[in-house]
């Protein structure tokens, strides 16, 4: 064997492995966790409009949807459609999150297809977060179900003031109602 097939033999080999890790780390499982009063995260984003978000952000109570796998849509969608209802008068950031290598290297074409499923006008209010800044939201949640959307009501400082994480539920929602309200001031 010549010393080009062995170099290409050996970087073809470390391709391989890159690859399989870049899997394995994408589908990793990470325990449930309830992180109440805990600081989320600080990560940034760009969001389907094209601005870059940086979270948590700071001044100002948010509600964070976080989502680990395209079937948790649903559950998103359910939240989103009681929360509008409710009127709940906060700031809300679907957080489409993919850890991983490969989603990174191909966002462009996950953003377009969230995108070409999603009202323009909708855009800025979705910021899918790759690569390490979403494995460290993974870590801070965990993904366990990840069809279950993790619904975060952080305060003014970034804290964790309200948490679920299994998936819709109209009770829920009216807590998560009445603590929005209490955290605003009102009643």
């Amino acid at each position: 064997m010549n010393s080009r097939t062995m170099r290409l033999s050996a970087l073809a080999i470390l391709a391989l492995v890159l690859l399989a890790a870049t899997a394995v780390s994408c589908r990793s499982t990470v325990t449930n966790r309830v992180p109440l009063q805990q600081p989320f995260p600080t990560v940034r984003g760009r969001s389907l409009a094209g601005e870059e978000v940086r979270l948590p952000v700071v001044g100002e109570p948010i509600l964070l949807l976080v989502g680990y796998a395209q079937g948790a849509q649903f559950d998103a969608d359910r939240w989103l459609f009681g929360l509008l209802q409710a009127g709940i008068p906060l700031r809300v950031i679907e957080l489409p999150t993919i850890p991983g290598l490969f989603p990174r290297v191909i966002s462009g074409t996950i953003d377009s297809g969230m995108q070409s499923g999603i009202p323009s006008e909708d855009w800025a209010s979705v910021v899918p977060v790759y690569g390490s800044p979403a494995r460290t939201i993974v870590e801070f949640t965990g993904n366990e179900q990840p069809r279950n959307i993790r619904v975060l009501l952080l305060d003014q400082e970034g804290r964790v003031h309200w948490f679920h994480d299994r998936g819709f539920s109209a009770s829920k929602l009216l807590e998560l109602d009445r603590s929005v309200r209490t955290l605003l001031g009102g009643s």
